[in-house]
């Protein structure tokens, strides 16, 4: 009996479970950092980390991404956000369950985008707002503030973005200079 036979079948786990660590290792790394900012920055101070370019500054971002809806206060702003992110979490998994195991970068960016959107999660849920605490500025310009989940959030946009313009029509792992 050639020995081809007597090899017994190991079934792989389901698409993306593999890839579920680095969601975790994100949640982890964005709740460790925040949780240090908490104990060693007071609200509204700043470290100087790169003078002119960058400071560690306490914020709390009580609206959505870049501030959208900070500065507006109205009856149940909190649940309703919370709402909006688990939508968007639901979301993101059944994307998930339709992209074939061959799109890697669409699957590692849809990981980064989980691991980011339960981080801030964690916040709005537990304190009503997310803390932010990156601030990147030249000069008199800022960018918002950010933290690690939204670090996290928005390389895996880019890496999603990066996939679908590299990918033909739906056909994961070929690309569009294949056709060339």
């Amino acid at each position: 009996m050639p020995a081809a036979s007597l090899a017994v079948p190991v079934s792989r786990p389901r698409a993306g479970v593999d890839d579920l660590w680095l969601a975790a290792l994100i949640v982890v790394a964005d709740q460790v950092t925040k949780m240090l900012v908490r104990r060693t920055i007071s609200l509204h101070s700043s470290i100087t980390v790169v003078p002119g370019f960058l400071d560690l500054t306490h914020v709390r971002n009580t609206g959505a991404a870049f501030g959208i809806l900070n500065g507006a206060e109205f009856p149940f702003k909190a649940p309703l956000l919370i709402g909006v992110a688990i939508v968007a979490l639901v979301s993101i998994g059944v994307y998930a369950t339709q992209l074939p195991p061959q799109q890697r970068l669409a699957r590692i960016g849809l990981t980064l985008i989980l691991g980011g959107a339960v981080g801030n999660l964690i916040d709005r849920a537990r304190s009503g707002y997310v803390l932010d605490f990156v601030d990147v500025y030249w000069r008199n310009h800022h960018f918002w503030a950010f933290n690690v989940a939204d670090s996290a959030i928005t390389i895996g946009v880019s890496a999603i973005i990066l996939d679908l313009l590299l990918t033909r029509g739906g056909q994961g792992g070929r690309y569009a200079s294949d056709s060339l």
